[in-house]
């Protein structure tokens, strides 16, 4: 009953993020990762680990963003020409959230066991 409880708040949160658009600060986090990125065609492993730090960072500092709205984002951008390239900063965004999701529900699932 408890878990229920809990995963019909989840559901509900989910729901009211999925309808927020990028904020400001979201925004800002994204041009730091466009003016970042030397190559955009050619993405090196110490920039991908940049930018899973930038997205976890937005995760941490309580933003939510909608991984349509960044992949729409990158596309209006205009700099980021090369689809893959795109497509895999698209992809870590999405690992990260997903990431930091899960460890959230964890969280949540032991506090509401400890009390």
């Amino acid at each position: 009953m408890l878990l229920k409880q809990c995963l019909k708040r989840q559901l509900y949160h989910l729901k009211f993020i999925m309808s927020v658009p990028l904020t400001n600060n979201v925004i800002i986090k994204l041009n730091e990762i466009t003016t970042m990125i030397e190559d955009k065609h050619h993405l090196k492993e110490k920039e991908i680990e940049e930018i899973k730090i930038i997205f976890r960072n937005i995760l941490g500092a309580g933003e939510r963003y909608d991984i349509d709205d960044i992949e729409s984002w990158f596309e209006n951008e205009g700099s980021w020409t090369n689809k893959n390239s795109r497509v895999r900063v698209i992809n870590i965004s999405h690992y990260v959230q997903d990431k930091y999701d899960q460890t959230a529900r964890l969280r949540i699932i032991s506090d509401d066991e400890t009390s």
